[in-house]
């Protein structure tokens, strides 16, 4: 009897042990995302783009849709040459067409490499902040309320959403303050202390990273995904120069069948009009 109440009295502590270790709190990753202007900024980029490119896709398809139009309505007076040229123009557009909405909207396209260029670097540092807040509060868990994540019910006093954002506003302006600091120092030729660097990496030293080096490895992604970009939009252009030429070259084509359908026609209402003469 006694050793089962000693089983239980310790049962009992490790549970309760065990549910005072667990501390947990959220955030509101679309309220601390809108209230960060470099964010704000960058979405007004991306939705820009994607205004720009979904109207030259539109602008493409309504071009393919006027062409199949032509082509039912002007069928009975064409030649079977001039129906497959029309057929192979259609085609070209509609592969064009495929292309560019892969390119601008696919997986990996243009809209995902831009996104990862202006708002993820944002998104890396209210992570960073977030672990931060949760590593110097001890919290097990910080959930994303906007996230798919179900949660029936929060209180609003584990909400990190503002300390976050305080957070990073503190680190933006002590930034900026070093920063200017810097600049009147070297202004005046004085040498930038090297306690003074090692100072604003502080509250980085937990996690091991100085803010240089993580300033550092944005610049390395930013420029690698850049080069991958001008090179993917080099790549492109040289498609749609290769796309045209074919184009030119089948309007040219299609232009001297014409001349010579119409010139068969021509002759052959000449020979019907001679033959009317001569009856």
């Amino acid at each position: 009897m006694k050793r089962f109440l000693l089983i239980l009295v310790l049962f009992s502590s490790l549970m309760a042990s065990a549910q005072k270790a667990q501390r947990v709190a959220y955030i509101d990753m679309n309220y601390i995302l809108e209230n960060i202007p470099e964010y704000v900024e960058a979405q007004t980029k991306l939705d820009g783009k994607i205004r720009k490119w979904q109207l030259k896709l539109d602008d493409l398809s309504t071009e393919i849709e006027k062409l199949k139009t032509d082509l039912s309505n002007e069928k009975p007076l064409l030649t079977k040459e001039l129906i497959t040229e029309r057929e192979e123009d259609i085609a070209i557009k509609q592969d064009e067409l495929k292309r560019l909405q892969i390119s601008y909207f696919g997986p990996t396209g243009d809209l995902f490499q831009l996104r990862k260029q202006l708002a993820k670097p944002v998104q890396d540092h209210v992570f960073n902040a977030v672990q931060e807040i949760a590593k110097r509060k001890r919290y097990d868990f910080v959930l994303d309320k906007s996230s798919d994540l179900i949660i029936l019910y929060s209180n609003s006093k584990f909400d990190i959403s503002e300390q976050v954002l305080n957070s990073i506003v503190k680190g933006r302006k002590r930034q900026e303050l070093d920063d200017k600091k810097r600049k009147r120092m070297q202004k005046a030729g004085v040498a930038v202390p090297v306690s003074s660097v090692v100072d604003d990496t502080n509250d980085f030293e937990e996690e091991g990273v100085s803010a240089e080096s993580s300033s550092d490895s944005v610049e390395v992604e930013k420029t690698a995904e850049q080069i991958r970009l001008e090179e993917k939009i080099a790549k492109r252009e040289a498609l749609k120069a290769r796309i045209k030429e074919q184009q030119e070259a089948r309007i040219r084509k299609r232009d001297s069948l014409k001349k010579v359908a119409d010139e068969k026609r021509a002759a052959k209402l000449k020979e019907i009009e001679d033959r009317k003469k001569l009856e």
